[in-house]
Parts: structure tokens; C-alpha cells; sequence
């Protein structure tokens, strides 16, 4: 199969041996219809030479990519819901393939240090070891929706997988939550890392300390390669700082994952995996995503407090090749770091630059308050997009559909903060976007829109032209 010269294989995961994962086979599907080809992603790992055929071939079909092994799923245990399962494992999916990013693709990420280590993961692609008497296929809904949450997130600045490639595979699927039967698709995501903290959970609770320094050395090296070999509690520190800069980004973009189990969350702090995911409308704290989180454990502003109870899993694991002490206080940053982080995600959001903890601090507490009074008549995603650029967008904001709610004293506050932090890179402003009365937003009134035109009429037009605005608003925000 040919590949771009930039394609550079590097299997690694398959190095750590059959303790951690079961070659598998993908299902024979009955069609293979191409819905979704992201080649600006695949120009990162050098595949977007592939034909349409090829790419069928390789994401549909899985014939193996020069260098790649074959697929495996991946082993791993988790709590879903703080209930501990023993029995979980990639039932619907599997790892296809690794590789590493081309240069160009490193050097376009902000403080880029190296080519990242990706894989190529899949969702869909049938049973496995691991699918406890489930079919091992995802509903074509299930695929739209995925596609549409990493492009508005990535297009938000926040660290995602992306949908590669979605194909849709001809079968009519049973569910017992959505109308059925349904359209069946098999979805293939880029993503910096599959390693789960249910993975290391697994080798804890065999009592594998051998598993478990195995996976240290492994994430150490290829991940976080600043830590030192054999620090457990280092990368344990390296995990929490990233974990911390995601779930700050997630609460600024105002997303809400809806299932942050251990077994969602990785050792890179990128976001994967979207389920039952929503954004917020507007302020809300208890805004819940899966209608089965009946006591709201993964509400809006319980994240933090779930990510940080997820890392005390993991920590739980490592106490098998370290002391508890030193695990603690890597666990302890996780608060400061969060809060550092949110600081600079508000910032990022409101298109500002730093200008100290304090001022800083003031800017972030006045946003959320501006946005608490606001309640339904302020939207959470318009409030970013009017003041983008901080006081270089009171005339846009202020002349807007939005002006009438721009005044009283907590606006004020608010607007005073802003005053105080220069624009960065204000020369963004000047794209078109910016132009337009409404920002892009991934309500989920608009989500179900575009997938009944798929359903209804075969209606692919309001989907691709939803991700192609969101690549536009990615160019405009250009956060990197």
C-alpha cells in the first residue's frame, strides 16, 4: 500500500507482549461507504496519498499499513461510575496501528518539542475477547457524533483525538436506547496514546508489580520522556499536570464528557472517546451529559473532582513500585495545577494575554460570574466570541445581538478585568469569522438536526458543511 515518505512507523505498544493485549480480526462488513476522510490529520502520520480504495482498504477493510503487526485489543479494567469492573478490555474496538508524526506536524503545534508518538484506534470494528456479549459494532449516530465533538473541541483548543476516517458498513443495528434498527459505521480516530489508567489498573489488580514497572518504563519513555527512568512518582506528577490542563480546557470550552470512567481517561491528558457528550447552553454547573448520570457524578463542575478521584486510582496502582509519600505529593498538585490552568484556558478563550496571577484571577472570577448572572439569556460559547480579543471587541460586542446584556455592575467588573490584559495576537480578529453576528457553537438541538438529515434523506450536505466551518473557526481562534 503506498504511503507518503513522511509515514514512519512505530509499533510500540506491540512490544510490551500478550499480557496487555489479544491479536484480533476485524469484521467483514457487508459495504464499505466512505462518509468521512480527515486528510489534514492524515498528512501528520503521511497518509493522505492513499486513494479513496486504499483508504476504504486500510480503515474499512484493515488490511494491515506497511510496518503494522495487525490489529490487537488492548487489555485494561476500570471503574465506571466508582464501581470497579474487571471485565472490560477493547470490546468494540482495537489498536490498528502507531506511528509517528511527520516534523511538520511537531513543529505546528504550540511549544512543539518532537514528533509525538500516535496511534491509530478504532471504534466499531467487531467483536473482540473483550466484548462481553456485545456485537463489537457502533451505530452510524454513534460515528457523526464522535466526528463532530473532537472537531469542535480541537477547534476550541482542546487536546482531542480526531476522526480519521468514517465509513459506514451496511448493517442494521439493535439498540435499546435509540430507534432501531440503525445505520452501522466503523470510525477510526488519531489519538496521542491509548494507554488507560484502567490499563495499569488491570496489572494492579493481578498483582503484576513486573506489569506494572513494564508500563512506567513504557509511558516514561515514549510520553513523558522528561521524567527520569524508574520514577514512578515523577510520571505520576507528569500525569496529573497534563490531566489538570485538560479538565481546565474542558471547563472553559464548556464541554462536558459525560462518562469520565477510568478506563476514558489516558497518560497523555488528550480527551477520548465521545459518548453521551454535550456542551453547555449556557452557565450551568450541574449540567449532566448521559441521561444514566442520575446523580449528576460527571455534571459540568464535578469534572475536576472526577479526574482527580481517577487519578487517585492510578496513584493506587503505582504504590506497588513506590512510596506512598512521594505518590501523594504528586496527587496534591493536581489543585494548583488546575487552577493555574483554568487561569490560562479562560485567557486562551478570551484571545488575552497574561498579566499576572492576580489580574489574571480577577479576569477568570469575573467571567464566570458574568456568566452565572447571564443564566439562559447568556450564552456560554457567544461570550467568548463577542469579547475575543478582550477590549479591541467592545464596539463588535457591543453593537451585537447580545448588546442589551452587556451592562450593570457585574458587567462592569467584568469589563474592567478585560481592559487590563492585552489582545494576543490581535491580528486574528481580522478574519472573517469574526465578521459574522453568531459564533459556532455544538448544541445539541443542531447535532440531532444534522443527523436527521442523514437518517431521514441521506442528507451528508449540513454535516460537512458543520465540519467545515468548525475548520475555519479552528484557523480563526488559531489556538493551537
Amino acid at each position: 500500500m503506498p504511503v507518503s515518505p513522511a509515514y514512519r512507523p512505530e509499533p510500540r505498544f506491540f512490544d510490551l507482549g500478550p499480557d496487555y493485549a489479544d491479536a484480533v480480526t476485524a469484521a467483514d462488513f457487508p459495504q464499505t461507504i466512505l462518509r468521512l476522510r480527515n486528510d489534514r490529520a492524515a498528512a501528520e502520520v503521511g497518509l493522505e496519498t492513499l486513494t479513496d480504495a486504499e483508504w476504504i482498504a486500510a480503515f474499512g477493510r484493515f488490511a494491515p499499513l506497511p510496518g503494522q503487526p495487525g490489529p490487537i485489543a488492548m487489555r485494561y479494567h476500570g471503574h465506571q461510575f466508582r464501581t470497579y469492573n474487571p471485565d472490560l478490555g477493547d470490546g468494540r474496538g482495537f489498536l490498528a496501528a502507531q506511528l509517528r508524526e511527520t516534523p511538520q506536524a511537531a513543529s505546528d503545534r504550540v511549544a512543539s518539542d518532537r514528533p509525538r508518538l500516535m496511534d491509530l484506534g478504532t471504534k466499531g470494528s467487531g467483536r473482540t475477547p473483550w466484548s462481553r456479549g456485545g456485537d463489537g459494532r457502533l451505530t452510524l449516530k454513534g460515528g457523526v457524533r464522535e466526528a463532530l465533538a473532537a472537531a469542535m473541541l480541537e477547534a476550541l483548543g482542546v487536546p482531542t483525538s480526531r476522526a480519521l476516517s468514517l465509513i459506514e458498513t451496511g448493517e442494521a443495528l439493535e439498540r435499546g436506547d435509540e430507534p432501531s434498527p440503525t445505520r452501522s459505521a466503523v470510525l477510526v480516530r488519531l489519538s496521542h496514546s491509548h494507554v488507560r489508567f484502567g490499563t495499569f489498573q488491570r496489572a494492579a489488580y493481578l498483582g503484576r508489580r513486573d506489569q506494572i514497572e513494564a508500563l512506567v518504563e513504557h509511558v516514561r519513555a515514549l510520553y513523558h520522556p522528561q521524567v527520569a527512568p524508574g520514577d514512578a512518582p515523577g510520571l505520576l506528577a507528569a500525569i496529573v499536570a497534563a490531566s489538570a490542563r485538560l479538565t481546565a480546557r474542558w471547563i472553559a470550552a464548556g464541554f462536558v464528557h459525560g462518562v469520565l470512567n477510568t478506563d476514558n481517561l489516558n497518560v497523555t491528558g488528550e480527551s477520548f472517546d465521545y459518548g453521551p457528550w454535550r456542551f453547555l447552553p449556557f452557565y450551568d454547573p450541574g449540567f449532566t451529559a448521559a441521561y444514566f448520570d442520575q446523580t449528576g457524578l460527571y455534571a459540568f463542575a464535578r469534572q475536576p473532582e472526577a479526574v482527580f478521584w481517577n487519578l487517585t486510582q492510578l496513584a493506587g496502582c503505582l504504590k506497588l513500585v513506590a512510596e506512598v509519600e512521594p505518590l501523594t505529593d504528586a496527587l496534591n498538585g493536581f489543585g494548583p495545577a488546575y487552577i493555574r490552568e483554568l487561569r490560562a484556558a479562560f485567557l486562551m478563550r478570551l484571545g488575552v494575554l497574561s498579566l499576572g496571577e492576580a489580574a489574571d484571577q480577577r479576569l477568570l472570577d469575573a467571567t464566570l460570574a458574568l456568566l452565572r448572572e447571564g443564566g439562559a439569556s447568556l450564552r456560554w460559547e457567544p461570550l467568548f466570541f463577542d469579547w475575543f480579543g478582550g477590549f479591541a471587541s467592545s464596539a463588535r460586542a457591543l453593537s451585537g445581538p447580545r448588546a442589551r446584556i452587556y451592562q450593570g455592575e457585574t458587567f462592569d467588573a467584568f469589563r474592567f478585568a478585560l481592559m487590563e490584559h492585552e489582545p494576543d495576537r490581535i491580528a486574528r480578529l481580522e478574519h472573517p469569522m469574526f465578521a459574522a453576528r453568531e459564533p459556532e457553537e455544538m448544541l445539541i438541538e443542531e447535532v440531532e438536526a444534522i443527523w436527521s438529515a442523514i437518517d431521514a434523506d441521506d442528507d451528508w450536505a449540513p454535516f460537512e458543511a458543520k465540519l467545515a466551518r468548525l475548520e475555519a473557526a479552528r484557523a480563526a481562534w488559531a489556538f493551537g
